[in-house]
């Protein structure tokens, strides 16, 4: 991968005016890099109306958040920051979160209760696809216990587009 596509790169240009503009040429090389990511990372960062900088600033906040795969259990590190921001974001909003975020302890105590060891996962409004990874992990953790890993198809739907994109 090119280095000036990489997180510490792009960290130490975070403060210059065109950060959104080599933003966008990092996602297009690492689409070019990855054929799997085609049309899967955002590429418009140059087109958000933003004030200057807030990009940059968010980039300093993701730096200073150590999320150790090991840690949390986790191979998806994105997965890991992305349910951070919105656990964050919302706790800042209150009540009116629980229209788009159910807290990962109650999704947990979701899995516990369901036990989906095999059969089908369906969520009508799979968000951030909470409920998925809980019961993935759940599956892996009981493996033994049910004496394989199986399969566990996953199915699910969203209202939102720009949450059906992530």
């Amino acid at each position: 991968m090119p280095g000036d596509v990489r997180f510490e790169a792009l960290l130490a240009k975070a403060a210059n005016a065109d950060f959104p503009q080599k933003l966008d040429k990092a996602m297009a090389a690492l689409e070019a890099e990855n054929p799997s990511l085609k049309g899967v990372l955002y590429r418009d960062f140059g087109r958000l109306e933003l004030e200057e900088g807030k990009l940059g600033d968010l980039m300093g906040i993701i730096a200073k958040i150590d999320f150790d795969p090991a840690q949390h259990g986790s191979r998806d590190i994105f997965g890991e920051v992305y349910e951070y921001f919105l656990g964050q974001f919302a706790r800042q909003e209150g009540a009116r979160a629980g229209e788009f975020y159910t807290p990962k302890s109650v999704v947990n105590l979701l899995v516990e209760i369901l036990a989906p060891f095999r059969g089908t996962i369906y969520d009508p409004a799979c968000g951030s696809g909470g409920m998925f990874v809980q019961s993935a992990k759940f599956k892996d953790a009981h493996a033994k216990q049910v004496g394989k890993k199986g399969d566990l198809p996953i199915y699910g739907q969203e209202l939102m587009a720009d949450t059906r994109r992530l």
